[in-house]
């Protein structure tokens, strides 16, 4: 793998006390399954007792990582361990951006995402367009005071008849939420903070992203192609809320909800901006932890193994 010169320690202060579910922290930062890390760090953990006080080193990780995940699992997952600690290095404001239209896990992806890379700051488009319509009344900005998917109601210029009424209501309401957005990102990188914003109104193209030229900015589409998944996602939602989020609601609205999917995944698709559309949620952590540590060992310059 490497010889001793580019042997790293996993901790570099050799008196730390080894903690398993710091261990199991950082390995789930590298996109490894939860269960799948703490049966890594206990197998780390039971290694460290045999041989005493000695610290682990790569090759040691490496070696156990062989045994418990096999071969190929376990080189993948030393590369992105590597790669994860370029990016407790970094310097650079790290800004992630999650899109996708409503219901399709938006939130929760954004959660865990923070949760694995140590990130305290996640932020709503929706909470963003809420503190708007606090400034902005209806007559003047009639479009944040509409859902996303009901923003047709929003639109007063007059437009052709075969116009897609939700989805011109849904770009004006996009366009607008953007500006706030934009500021909320300014003062993030302005005190050099991670963050991870998410919500149906990061949509590729909208955001100046050349005005962050300071900062590793890098977005993200999530979809649920599957009509019959993407339904299912709006009764999880109403159990989880209490019914605060009614599943009648968006039901109603359902063909609009997929008219506004279909509109972000092309202009993705247009813009080269990753859509993860993936069946489990611990599948599209692993696939967007993957794209965000290639991107910062890609920024920092570091030659992979």
């Amino acid at each position: 793998m490497t010889d001793d010169r580019d042997v790293r320690l996993i901790d570099e202060a050799d008196e730390a006390p080894f903690s398993k579910g710091l261990m199991a922290q950082t390995l789930m930062a590298t996109g490894l399954a939860p269960e799948r890390a703490y049966g890594v760090a206990a197998a780390v953990e039971r290694r460290l007792r045999r041989r005493g006080p000695a610290a682990l080193t790569l090759s040691d990780l490496h070696e156990i990582a062989v045994e418990q995940l096999g071969e190929a699992e376990g080189d993948v997952l030393i590369r992105r361990f590597r790669q994860w600690q370029t990016l407790l290095r970094l310097e650079t404001p790290l800004i992630i951006l999650i899109g996708g239209a409503t219901g399709v896990g938006k939130s929760t992806l954004a959660t865990e995402l923070a949760h694995r890379l140590g990130i305290t700051r996640v932020i709503s488009t929706d909470m963003v367009r809420q503190t708007m319509r606090a400034f902005f009344a209806p007559e003047l900005m009639p479009a944040i005071h509409t859902s996303s998917f009901d923003a047709a109601a929003a639109v007063r210029v007059p437009v052709p008849r075969e116009t897609d009424l939700s989805k011109v209501g849904f770009m004006e309401q996009t366009k607008a939420v953007s500006v706030g957005i934009e500021a909320i990102i300014d003062r993030g990188i302005d005190e050099a903070q991670r963050m991870v914003v998410e919500g149906v109104h990061i949509v590729p193209g909208y955001l100046e992203r050349a005005r962050w030229p300071e900062a590793l900015v890098l977005e993200f589409v999530l979809a649920v192609q599957d009509k019959a998944r993407h339904r299912g996602n709006f009764s999880v939602r109403e159990w989880e809320t209490g019914g605060i989020r009614p599943l009648r609601r968006y039901l109603d609205h359902f063909v609009q909800i997929r008219r506004i999917q279909k509109y972000i995944v092309g202009r993705a698709a247009a813009l080269g901006v990753p859509v993860v559309d993936n069946p489990t949620l611990e599948e599209n952590v692993s696939e967007v932890l993957g794209a965000i540590l290639q991107r910062v060992e890609e920024q920092s310059g570091a030659s992979p193994d």
